[in-house]
């Protein structure tokens, strides 16, 4: 056998899923001369096959929290320093894990990369995502407590206050994207929130960008704006509410247009900013720029309702729609999710949104 012959089955031992490119590469050959002497071993018999990941077609990856959601909502008018008459549920929660759910709901062929701990809460909020959403890839970590949400809702359904116990999320590792990064790289867009630590969304903003995969940054809240780094180069798509936007551009008060602005000037392709019922702004750095109203809808419970909107975002882009088209899109799942009680919506389906898309969603003068 050959000396380059060798070198190229080492290579391939050490990494299966490698391309004939990054084998030229890696070796200093030619890509023809990669390809000569793959086929050349086939035929010794030495290599029997390849172990390539071929991507599931229009497969979205979701990178970040999954935790239980508990929800208090108020039967009357909130009132301090005293006791207030509730009624509490519990639900399936974390950004990324609503989203693989709304999306796998669409249709969409999901994965979730998250972590939960080795207890019946993780157990529950697998069982109950897996029916939507690949979770093969989910990380479980023993002596662990799987996060946990708890918010307080008004009696409108408007959140009071919540309260994050995420501290598991402190136990992701760049290693651990390293290891998954053969799947991630395969899908045809990448969800992430910012559960994780600055260096492992730095590592999939990096990746994406040399892998050339269209990311998408959904921040968990304006405090969690912080794990960002400030280098945003690689992020096609960044969607976030008012608060988060102010938060990350630095400019309190600023119009939509100075807000975007700031964040496309930290290497973004495209910034939506979703404002309740002020109605959702979106600028792309070689685009459009747009101010669109919101459907009108009965609020029952506002929780999950920006995560619905992503989803529904990126199962339009997933299919090729301009980014207005996908914005209003993301608007009918919102609104599916803002007259249920429920975080994810069972409602939510294809059918049923492109029902709504026949309900025309209008343009606003930019604040």
């Amino acid at each position: 056998m050959k000396n380059k012959e060798r070198m190229v089955i080492e290579s391939i031992r050490r990494n299966p899923y490698i391309s004939q490119n990054e084998l030229a590469k890696e070796l200093r050959l030619s890509r023809s001369a990669v390809a000569g002497y793959i086929s050349t071993l086939m035929k010794k018999g030495v290599i029997v096959g390849r172990a390539y990941v071929l991507p599931e077609e229009g497969s979205i990856t979701c990178i970040g929290g999954a935790n239980v959601d508990r929800k208090a909502s108020l039967k009357n008018n909130f009132q301090k320093n005293t006791s207030n008459p509730v009624t509490t549920t519990q639900a399936l929660g974390g950004v990324a894990r609503n989203i693989a759910e709304s999306l796998g709901r669409l249709s969409v062929p999901v994965s979730l990369l998250t972590v939960v701990g080795d207890d019946q809460e993780g157990t529950w909020l697998l069982d109950k995502t897996t029916p939507y959403v690949d979770t093969s890839h989910v990380l479980r970590l023993p002596g662990k407590n799987t996060g946990s949400y708890t918010a307080v809702l008004d009696d409108s359904g408007d959140m009071i206050v919540a309260f994050a116990d995420m501290d598991i999320c402190e136990d992701v590792k760049v290693n651990w994207i390293r290891d998954k990064w053969n799947v991630i790289r395969t899908s045809k867009h990448v969800l992430l929130d910012t559960n994780f630590s600055t260096e492992v969304i730095e590592e999939v903003i990096r990746s994406c960008k040399e892998d050339q995969v269209a990311l998408c940054i959904a921040p968990v809240s304006a405090p969690k704006i912080k794990q960002l780094p400030d280098n945003l180069n690689g992020v096609k798509y960044f969607v976030c509410n008012y608060g988060e936007a102010v938060e990350l551009a630095g400019h309190e008060g600023d119009c939509y247009e100075q807000l975007a602005n700031g964040i496309l000037n930290k290497g973004v392709e495209n910034i939506v900013i979703t404002d309740g019922k002020n109605g959702i702004f979106y600028k792309q750095k070689h685009g459009a720029t747009n101010h669109l109203k919101t459907v009108e809808v009965h609020v029952t419970d506002a929780t999950g309702a920006g995560d619905a909107f992503v989803a529904g975002l990126l199962y339009a882009l997933n299919e090729d729609e301009a980014l207005e088209e996908a914005c209003k899109v993301g608007m009918n799942c919102s609104s599916l999710t803002l007259s249920t009680y429920e975080t994810v919506s069972s409602e939510l389906n294809v059918t049923n949104i492109e029902k709504q898309r026949l309900n025309p969603v209008g343009e606003l003068e930019t604040l």
